[in-house]
């Protein structure tokens, strides 16, 4: 069912360059860009995971600024993207609000710029999600990407963009939209 797909934004826990975990910061296009793509897509709720309660309060004030400030007046298309966005301090909280919404634990996709044995290729998984009763979740990373532990608790590990590529670093943004483009397209899906 596409009407039952949500993304998260991971900044933690997430890869240093040195295989250590550490949180990584927001940017402002990480609420604005990936939110607008999300809402292009139909997606049901993007989620940003930060445990740094300073950065979470930096962007709710963002989204304060453009869903109930002045920003909502001036541009109302922001607003309506940030309808969907929602801040989390961890991985754990959004799988417990998607829970919660839809009554069932959400199925979880993996994704990495990394090449890795096991993956589920863009058209196996848009088959998935249009067949899926139970909703799905697509996890991006920042950094150097999310650590092992996430990827075991994951039910599709989804092959990278550009795997063969002899330059594979996108942006998140770009990796977000791209990915979303081959795994729902064209078709639409209406939010219930």
């Amino acid at each position: 069912m596409i009407n039952k797909v949500y993304v998260a934004l991971i900044h933690y826990p997430i890869l240093k360059k040195d295989g250590s975990i550490v949180s990584t910061a927001v940017t402002n296009f990480d609420i604005h860009d990936i939110s607008r793509t999300c809402r292009t897509y139909n997606v049901k709720n993007y989620f940003l995971v930060s445990n740094l309660p300073a950065q979470r309060k930096i962007v709710e004030r963002v989204v304060e600024y453009w869903t109930k400030g002045f920003g909502s007046d001036y541009n109302p298309n922001r607003k309506d993207a940030l309808d969907i966005f929602r801040i989390e301090s961890y991985l754990e909280d959004v799988i417990e609000k998607i829970e919660k919404i839809e009554g069932i634990k959400p199925k979880i996709v993996f994704t990495s710029a990394k090449p890795r044995n096991n993956v589920v290729t863009f058209s196996e998984l848009s088959q998935v999600i249009r067949r899926a009763e139970d909703p799905i979740l697509i996890l991006f990373g920042t950094g150097w990407g999310m650590p092992e532990e996430i990827r075991e608790i994951c039910d599709y590990d989804l092959e990278p963009i550009r795997a063969k590529s002899d330059f594979n670093h996108l942006s998140v943004r770009a990796a977000v939209a791209i990915t979303l483009d081959r795994l729902i397209g064209e078709e639409i899906c209406y939010n219930s």
